[in-house]
């Protein structure tokens, strides 16, 4: 399910719920935007290696950090400290959530995610 979009070099990868795209990259940093389709969500899931910020900039996002949820809406922001265990969610039905993830650590790959639930069969 996971398909790099060959013929995109901005890296679009698709997922079952929705798609990010890799911005800009180097050794202590991540850029991607992410957009969860209406009604899915996100593995909760943590890292041990890396930060992440979101920024959102379309839609509400349904957070949930450690256990406690909260709604976020455009132009405010989440701050993931590492081994924080995290999800979000797309609350809408028709509108398409999307947010700028900035990762910050020593380690980016997709390997570093300790899923501890997925709508998917990924845990």
């Amino acid at each position: 399910m996971n398909q790099m979009n060959s013929s995109d070099p901005s890296k679009t990868d698709i997922r079952p719920w929705g798609r990010f795209t890799i911005l800009d990259e180097s050794e202590d940093y991540k850029v991607k935007t992410i957009e969860v389709l209406p009604g899915k969500r996100l593995s909760y899931q943590r890292h041990f290696r890396r930060t992440e910020h979101w920024y959102v900039v379309r839609g509400t996002a349904k957070v949930t950090l450690n256990g406690v949820e909260t709604l976020v809406g455009v132009g405010e922001v989440v701050d993931i400290p590492v081994e924080t265990a995290h999800r979000v969610e797309n609350p809408h039905e028709s509108e398409k959530l999307l947010f700028i993830e900035t990762q910050t650590g020593t380690y980016f790959g997709e390997d570093d995610i300790e899923r501890l639930e997925d709508d998917f069969g990924r845990s």
